[in-house]
């Protein structure tokens, strides 16, 4: 592999390393904002993942810069097919990141949701872990380890859809009995985009073993 070509590569995968921990920081900022709707620290969260659609712009024109300059083939061809997804499901799990903080600020001041916090924020839990995981995973060579990783994703994000099961129980049986039930409604899909976010973070890490491992790229 050109010396070349792997400068370029190492400052690509940087790039959306730093991508990835600003969207594991605004996560944790959700996480600490839930239990009493704290506005600041959810406009914190927003501002972690400013401009990103930018960001991911500028990375995926320097991969097509790499494709044009240096055709790679094989397991470097992977590589950077697979950074060119990666970006876009970043870039989308910080627009979810952005829809959750939306959603939910707009409704949790005017709903007793105490209750539903408890579900809430172990679902945030599981899908900041998620995607803290996913994130180390960038910079891990170990097959094994990575595959160990992988699993780790895994298991949080299936927390993170049960959790979401869970709490839209809970939130049809309360809607039911109240006049609020568009508000409920609200809060109900502001929460699926935690879980949407989790999901991002397992199809993140399912490209990043593809890079190490071959075989087929699932979504």
């Amino acid at each position: 592999m050109l010396p070349t070509f792997k400068t370029n590569l190492d400052d690509i995968r940087g790039k959306i390393t730093t991508i990835g921990k600003s969207l594991v920081e605004s996560n944790e900022l959700i996480l600490q904002a839930l239990q009493t709707c704290d506005a600041q620290k959810f406009n914190d969260s927003r501002n972690k993942i400013k401009n990103i659609t930018s960001k991911t712009d500028e990375i995926d024109n320097s991969i097509i810069k790499v494709l044009a300059l240096f055709t790679p083939e094989a397991r470097d061809l992977r590589q950077v097919v697979a950074y060119f997804k990666i970006t876009n499901e970043l870039a989308r799990a910080c627009s979810n990141t952005r829809s959750f903080i939306r959603g939910f600020t707009d409704v949790c001041k005017d709903l007793d949701v105490k209750e539903i916090n408890e579900y809430a924020t172990l679902m945030q839990t599981s899908t900041v872990k998620a995607i803290d995981t996913t994130v180390k995973m960038i910079n891990i060579d170990d097959t094994d380890e990575l595959q160990e990783m992988y699993e780790e994703v895994l298991i949080e994000e299936n927390k993170a859809d049960d959790l979401y099961e869970m709490i839209e129980r809970k939130l049809v049986e309360q809607a039911e009995n109240t006049n609020m039930f568009e508000k409920y409604h609200r809060m109900l899909r502001a929460l699926r985009k935690s879980e949407k976010i989790a999901s991002r973070a397992i199809s993140v890490a399912n490209l990043l073993v593809y890079i190490k491992m071959g075989g087929n790229i699932h979504n």
